[in-house]
């Protein structure tokens, strides 16, 4: 049967390292994460972290054995699975043993929480009966879900002697039957939009289609930027016979990691359309689902299975987060960002927790460092950027590239390159240099810039974990690289897990900072920024599509900014901080009139 959520906020997956083993550190509390699946020698190097720790068996598994990459997602997801049912047995027996330990646990759970109430008869009723106790957690507590992401984007073609390996063991592709062939039942997140071949492997597993009682082993959960997105995925699953079990709605450039810029729609218009047509999606896809099944012979459950709408990305506060359950009807809230300050939740090295903590405002920046050429939400003064920028200064540009997960540019051959490999910086650069005489000494240093401002994302995005445990990293030094979201800003200490959970419900404030704008306001500023920039970098060469598109995403923040003043307008929500809210709306109008787009010069 579908558990009852414990609580109504989720850890999206950060990066390839930081939330690598969240599971194992949170699930017992019956809160839910989710790890990545990109970088399968991190992976394997966890399982063989995690197997010494809790005294099982190892094997290592080979990039000689035939499918080794999905063989090691398998492995170690049975691991996080096998561990975080342990824990979580201890921990109810603890429960039922310990009166601080159940009191300590019962501040943690969301103040409506029917369990809550549960758990407090227990203490109101003096020491109850240690097994009724446990009975109650028997049937009302289970474990967070160890849920894994795949960012579609990520599937590059795989090669053994030059010749090309079948479709199947394209990176995303083995990840998918890894987690397929594993122990789990949870969900798998699709990221980064849609990718129609990685989208019809799916069919082949079973665990993914509806079971005579209408149950699902293991869902699909989508992560999308807008309800259109929504629609078209989520039909093009249905069209195969697959359910979506969750839309995790996530600010366009308001988020951690890689931003996918809407054009210009804001996230509060975004959750109004979801808000008033979850309907439409449900119906939709159901009638589509249900001719899909029945063409292939399969079960088709009669009403449509449950559907979940949840949203992340920027929220810091147990106002917002109560606004977006509230306000939107929403089954849960993301918080990402804050949690890199939680060393009992993430894995995250000293030294860049210490960055993260003193990070301010102008620290935390929308880069441009990823390969995958998508905007990336970074912040200053890395170790990564230490490292990338001395091999510059010697005339080193470039990653040594030894995971080529991000392989892929075909510029030079089907095998593919990435663009932060010192292999293809060496040929951009030598290009440049032949035209060197040609170009001003300003344009030259920002081509180059541009050449050498790639990072190698594979290996640091991975070394925190390795850092964190002592793990042996061999090969170039690359430093980490660390994607928080703007809303690092505003936490700026070092909490427990218990304080930062209690922050979200409103029972406990880690925040020091009283100057945070709201979520909506942060986003439109940004939104407002991206654009201006966009405006800056356009080339002399600029063409009809561009000045029509530039249009319409001034236009969008125009009718954003419109929706929000209306809103606020009319609103119990925020009152505390509406008549400031306003004032930034009203600002913030002015300087998009204020904001020129440039017009087509026909000569």
């Amino acid at each position: 049967m579908t558990n009852k959520q414990l609580h109504t906020f989720h850890i999206p997956v950060m990066g390839l390292a930081f939330t690598i083993d969240s599971p194992i550190r949170v699930a017992k509390y019956g809160i839910s994460s989710v790890i990545a699946l990109a970088d399968d020698e991190l992976i394997e190097k966890m399982r063989a972290f995690y197997s010494e720790k809790f005294d099982v068996p190892y094997q290592e598994i080979t990039k000689k054995i035939h499918d080794y990459r999905a063989e090691r997602i398998t492995s170690y997801l049975n691991l996080v699975d096998k561990i975080v049912k342990e824990k979580f047995e201890n921990f109810k027996t603890e429960l039922s043993e310990s009166k601080l330990a159940l009191e300590n646990y019962i501040a943690m759970l969301p103040n409506k929480s029917e369990i809550k109430q549960g758990l407090e008869h227990f203490l109101e009723d003096g020491i109850a009966l240690k097994e009724n106790v446990l009975k109650y957690l028997e049937e009302n507590l289970y474990p967070g879900d160890i849920d894994v992401n795949i960012m579609t984007k990520l599937d590059k073609d795989n090669f053994i002697n030059n010749e090309q390996l079948p479709v199947e063991f394209n990176d995303a592709h083995a990840a998918l039957r890894g987690f397929a062939n594993s122990n789990l039942s949870s969900s798998i997140v699709l990221s980064a939009g849609m990718n129609p071949r990685l989208f019809a492997y799916f069919e082949s597993f079973p665990c993914f289609f509806p079971d005579a009682n209408n149950q699902l082993k293991k869902k699909i959960i989508l992560k999308v930027s807008d309800y259109r997105s929504a629609m078209i995925q989520g039909n093009f699953l249905a069209k195969k016979g697959l359910w979506v079990s969750e839309y995790r709605i996530e600010s366009g450039l308001n988020c951690g990691g890689h931003a996918f810029a809407t054009d210009g729609i804001l996230l509060g218009p975004i959750m109004e359309e979801f808000k008033h047509k979850k309907d439409q999606l449900v119906q939709s896809a159901h009638d589509i689902m249900v001719k899909a099944l029945a063409q292939k012979g399969m079960h088709t459950p009669e009403t449509p299975l449950e559907l979940k709408i949840t949203v992340q990305g920027g929220v810091g506060t147990s106002e917002e987060h109560d606004f977006m359950l509230d306000y939107y009807n929403v089954d849960a809230v993301g918080w990402g960002t804050p949690f890199l300050l939680v060393p009992e939740a993430t894995s995250v090295d000293v030294e860049t927790r210490e960055l993260l903590r003193n990070a301010k405002e102008d620290d935390l920046y929308l880069s441009h460092i990823s390969p995958l050429g998508v905007p990336f939400n970074t912040v200053r003064g890395t170790s990564n950027e230490m490292f990338k920028q001395k091999r510059i200064d010697d005339d080193k540009a470039g990653s040594s590239c030894p995971k080529k997960f991000l392989a892929l540019s075909k510029e030079f051959g089907p095998e593919g390159i990435c663009t932060s490999s010192k292999k293809y910086q060496d040929v951009k650069l030598d290009e440049l240099n032949e035209i060197k005489e040609t170009l001003t000494q300003e344009d030259y240093d920002k081509k180059k810039f541009d050449i050498t401002e790639k990072a190698c994302l594979c290996v640091g995005l991975a070394n925190a974990s390795y850092l964190e445990n002592d793990i042996e990293i061999k090969g170039q030094a690359q430093g980490v690289i660390v994607c928080p979201g703007p809303n690092m800003a505003y936490f700026d200490k070092e909490v427990s897990l218990s304080e930062m959970v209690r922050h979200i419900y409103g029972n406990f404030n880690v925040m020091t900072d009283l100057n945070r704008p709201n979520l909506f306001v942060k986003e439109l500023k940004m939104y407002i920024d991206y654009l201006k920039n966009d405006i800056k970098n356009i080339s002399s060469e600029i063409n009809a599509s561009q000045v029509k598109k530039l249009k319409a995403f001034k236009s969008n923040l125009l009718e954003g900014i419109a929706f929000y003043q209306n809103f606020f307008a009319n609103t119990h929500y925020f009152e505390n901080s509406i008549k400031e809210i306003q004032n930034q709306l009203e600002f913030y109008t002015n300087e998009l009139l204020g904001v020129e787009v440039p017009e087509l010069v026909v000569a």
